[in-house]
């Protein structure tokens, strides 16, 4: 009983999984171009919320400044696509780098706050950033108010030569699908180990984790730099897909969508982050179509809605649609025997 469970257990997310995948990689040739470029934007949300989600989610710590390190991130790759010629692919592990490091040194100071104290914070950090990026002593690296305008990579020859032509749109889609999958692996391994056990063990209870012998302080710094350098790669990400970058376009704004999106989809899910990206992608443009007169108060409806009818997110729903479905299509002996075993 206890393999046969075991194996309906792994199958049906394995299947679930290779659908998925597959819908993912045929979805670009079925939609129109401005299609796939939202849908590569959903991708980049889907890293910056997996990151936010790390940090609050998981280790407790309320963020309003991630688009702080979104913007980061994205002046990164055009600085050095644009000053130093560097190639599309190679800014974006550089990104990473630099928001990891900003965000454990920022980690360090943050560890006397908590609370609302630390979100206040993290805010003056996205409300300042805008205002640091136009600074005139920097306008010869960051453009000033004028930004930069960054080239859309195309693809490369290999995919002609074989008998599959793709357009920018086509072959940026793949490249952030495949750093996408990347970074929800390691994410998914980093958070169901000893790292997601002590990030989730100070979230409950700190002194209890410290009592433990687990490193409040390292973690909690860790958790920072770790969750900066996925939004920091999402940023990279963005930049390539919009082909610009300009300091209003990362005002604190963004910061409270990002937020939004990991409510939305549900804190500390990993799945969550894709719902949430959806979310922020999709429902401020269906509002927009629906009324031009006040677009965000439907947004705002739309919202409360998904809150009331979703307290734990769609990620929660869906876990607990699923149960309940399970439940219902058991064995009410073999469940009591699996229970057992």
């Amino acid at each position: 009983m206890s393999i046969s469970s075991g194996k309906k257990t792994w199958s049906v997310p394995v299947f679930v999984l290779v659908v998925l995948g597959l819908v993912a990689m045929a979805l670009p040739f079925m939609v129109s171009s401005y299609r796939t470029f939202q849908l590569t934007l959903v991708m980049v949300y889907a890293i910056a919320l997996l990151g936010l989600n790390i940090l609050t989610g998981y280790n407790g710590q309320i963020s309003l400044g991630h688009g702080a390190f979104y913007a980061m991130g994205a002046y990164c790759t055009a600085i050095l696509m644009d000053k130093l010629g560097v190639p599309y692919w190679a800014t974006v592990p550089a990104a990473g780098v630099v928001c990891f490091v900003a965000g454990f040194l920022f980690g360090l100071p943050a560890l006397r706050l908590e609370g609302l104290y630390l979100a206040l914070a993290t805010f003056a950090l996205g409300v300042a950033m805008p205002q640091l990026l136009k600074y005139k002593a920097l306008e010869g690296w960051t453009g000033g108010v004028q930004g930069i305008v960054i080239l859309k990579p195309e693809a490369p020859a290999f995919f002609p030569a074989i008998g599959l032509p793709l357009n920018a749109d086509q072959w940026l889609y793949f490249f952030t699908l495949a750093l996408a999958a990347l970074m929800f692996v390691l994410g998914w391994n980093l958070l169901r180990g000893r790292v997601g056990r002590a990030l989730v063990a100070i979230r409950d209870q700190h002194i209890a984790a410290e009592a433990m012998g687990v490193n409040n302080a390292l973690y909690k710094s860790a958790a920072f730099g770790v969750s900066a350098m996925y939004t920091g790669v999402a940023g990279a990400l963005g930049a390539i897909a919009v082909q610009f970058v300009a300091p209003d376009s990362f005002s604190v704004f963004l910061s409270i969508m990002l937020l939004v999106g990991i409510v939305i989809g549900g804190l500390a899910s990993i799945s969550g982050a894709l719902y949430g990206a959806l979310f922020i992608q999709f429902v401020p443009n269906i509002a927009d179509e629906l009324s031009k007169a006040a677009p965000w108060a439907i947004f705002g409806i739309v919202m409360l809605a998904f809150v009331y009818l979703m307290p734990t997110g769609v990620a929660g729903a869906v876990r607990l649609l699923l149960a309940r479905t399970g439940k219902k299509g058991e064995n009410p002996a073999a469940s009591s025997t699996e229970e057992a075993l």
